[in-house]
């Protein structure tokens, strides 16, 4: 199948090469779409200059900072018009491990419709993470879990892979998630489609250089969202049991 990995960055110029050229060695046949946000310090230009001499990596141009979100579904929709049978999330900063990623693309190969990288199921690990991270993660994690009843691990982990499949069955003008909550909402969908998920073990590991782009605003934004969601589906499920109750009279 021909994939594709999506790299987002923004402010990624000490991180990008590195990730990139693991990358290549690793999975070489898989195509890279690095989405660039208008880098103040030069990461579009410098990923222009390696896409030139490499015809398997390409750069999306995008006129600001306008979210992770954004940014994922723009290089959904350049994947999927170019023809990619799998799409693939992946960071810039190396704490997704691209010698991993074979992991992910043989559970798609084995008829998974999406797949995490989980940081929570045995044999997953976080390596040089603060406590507070943990804390956010795993507490996200369990949180989601409980209010969209869903037995999912890690929900909120950004290293996946998509069937070209699940992605066409998705409504992107309605993902209005930028942030951390995008991962959620992506899931949440997916979930919703009666689709097949399946978490690998990863190894994650806190980035080396740049800065997080994390923010208490972003973690806000996606539980206010996974509250709505998970309310709203105990709502639809009530009534449906309402009306066959009275059906049933």
């Amino acid at each position: 199948m021909r994939v594709l990995t999506i790299i987002p960055t923004y402010n990624e110029i000490e991180s990008l090469p590195k990730t990139l050229a693991r990358l290549r060695a690793a999975v070489p046949h898989s195509d890279v779409l690095v989405v660039d946000d208008n880098s103040p310090d030069g990461t579009g230009g410098w990923a222009d200059d390696f896409a030139a001499g490499d015809g398997q990596v390409h750069v999306l141009h995008r006129a600001g900072k306008e979210g992770l979100g954004a940014a994922y579904l723009a290089g959904f929709a350049w994947g999927l018009a170019a023809g990619y049978e799998v799409l693939v999330e992946m960071d810039a900063d190396g704490s997704h491990k691209p010698e991993q990623l074979p992991l992910l693309l043989d559970a798609v190969d084995q008829g998974a419709d999406l797949v995490l990288g989980s940081r929570w199921v045995p044999g997953g690990e976080v390596v040089n993470w603060p406590l507070h991270r943990k804390v956010i993660s795993t507490c996200g994690s369990l949180y989601s879990r409980v209010l969209l009843g869903i037995s999912i691990r890690d929900v909120t982990g950004g290293y996946r892979a998509f069937r070209r499949s699940t992605l066409e069955a998705l409504d992107f003008s309605a993902v209005a998630s930028v942030g951390y909550g995008f991962q959620v909402d992506m899931l949440w969908r997916v979930v919703q489609q009666g689709m097949r998920v399946v978490e690998v073990p990863i190894t994650f590991v806190e980035r080396e250089f740049g800065a997080s782009k994390m923010s208490g605003n972003i973690v806000q934004e996606a539980m206010l969202n996974v509250t709505k969601w998970g309310l709203s589906a105990r709502w639809n499920t009530l009534k449906g049991k309402i009306r066959g109750t009275r059906v049933s009279q």
